[in-house]
Order: structure tokens, then sequence, then C-alpha cells
């Protein structure tokens, strides 16, 4: 592995392949991560970046991406849109197909008719408007955040509301991602790679427990 020590002597650092693997999303993403300051970086005499194994940690931390945001056992990653608008519906539809990530998607016009399928579906994660007719998204949310059964599950809240309008409204629980339309694509299927590399490692370190204990 590809790791190094930062210039405190303490700190890990790796290369941008590891931390791409790491997370599950590309090296592009990984760029546009340290660029954006979310994962904290410095480049050797010889121009290679090295990225702080600590930032990536905190990274999915912030983003949810923990073994206890996926359930074990499960082939597929298990996700629940809630959009009121056909055409985004099926624009995500179209890019999670042509993705080819094991992914179980199930549409949903309304938060409402999303809450009785929910205790049944089990999803993983959740990817809701905010703004919609009847239940809003974020009542919704907020409704999952207090409902014991839900609160290890992955949410992004898709919205084009500004962040301070979001924050007016009241906010979202801690844990919430925000993700501003036009949808960024590109984040999006980093986000649910991460999602799946974490559930990978988080199974074979369950099946190595269980060898060990045979």
């Amino acid at each position: 592995m590809d790791f190094a020590k930062g210039s405190d002597g303490y700190e890990s650092f790796c290369g941008t392949s590891y931390a791409s693997k790491v997370l599950g999303i590309s090296i592009g993403t990984v760029q546009g991560l340290v660029e954006r300051n979310e994962l904290r970086a410095w480049r050797t005499n010889g121009g290679h970046r090295r990225i702080s194994l600590k930032s990536i940690q905190e990274y999915q931390h912030r983003h949810n991406l923990h073994p206890n945001a996926l359930m074990l056992g499960e082939q597929r990653l298990k996700i629940i849109v809630v959009e009121d608008d056909a055409s985004t519906r099926l624009m995500l539809q179209a890019n999670f197909d042509r993705w080819g990530l094991p992914l179980d998607v199930t549409m949903y016009a309304s938060a409402i008719e999303a809450m009785l399928d929910m205790p049944n579906l089990h999803p993983q994660v959740l990817l809701t408007d905010l703004v919609m007719p009847h239940v809003n998204g974020f009542d919704f949310v907020k409704t999952l955040h207090e409902h014991g059964s839900f609160k290890s599950m992955a949410v992004v809240a898709m919205t084009g509301l500004r962040p301070e309008q979001v924050k007016a409204k009241g906010g979202l629980p801690d844990g919430v991602q925000l993700l501003h339309k036009p949808i960024d694509l590109e984040w999006l299927r980093g986000y649910l790679g991460a999602l799946m590399s974490v559930r990978h490692i988080n199974q074979r370190m369950q099946a190595e427990k269980a060898a060990a204990s045979t």
C-alpha cells in the first residue's frame, strides 16, 4: 500500500489511487475533494500527492460511510428515491442503469408512498427531494431520523434551495447529505460507490472473523 508519513512524523498518508480504492470513487473525484479541502493533502518534492488517512476516515464519518449504514449479507445496495418530478426520476434511473453498479432502486413520487413500503424494503440509502406536495422532504427526513429503525440509513437530500433557505426551513438532521440541483451525477456515483466499498470491506472483515472463530 502506498503510505507515507506526514511532516509531523505521526499521521499516515496514502496516494490518490489508494484513496480512490478506499472510498470507492474515481481518482478525479478524489482530486476534486482535495481541491475543495474535504480531504487534507500535500505534495512531495517530486510532485506526488499524499492524502491524510485520518481525513479519509473523517470524510467517511461526515458522509455516513460507515458499516452501520449498510446491512450485511446483501448482494445489492437497496436504494429508495423519493422525487415528485417524473423527469428527474427517469434521469436518475437511466444513470443508475448506465453505471452498472449492483443497485436495487425503488422509485416513489411521494414520501407517503415510500413510508408505507420502507419497513418491508429495509433500504440502506434514501435519496429524497425536499420540496414536495403533501409531506415535504424536511418532515420526511426528520420523521425517519427519529425512528430507531432508520437511524443507520444513509440519506441524501436533493434540492434546488440555497443553503440559507434550507436553514430557514429548519435545516436537516446531522449526517444528512445535501445535494444541490442540478444534480452532480459524478458525486452521486462516487458516493454510492463508496458505500459499496465500505460494505465489501465490512463483509470481508465479518467473514475473516467468522473463519477465525471456527
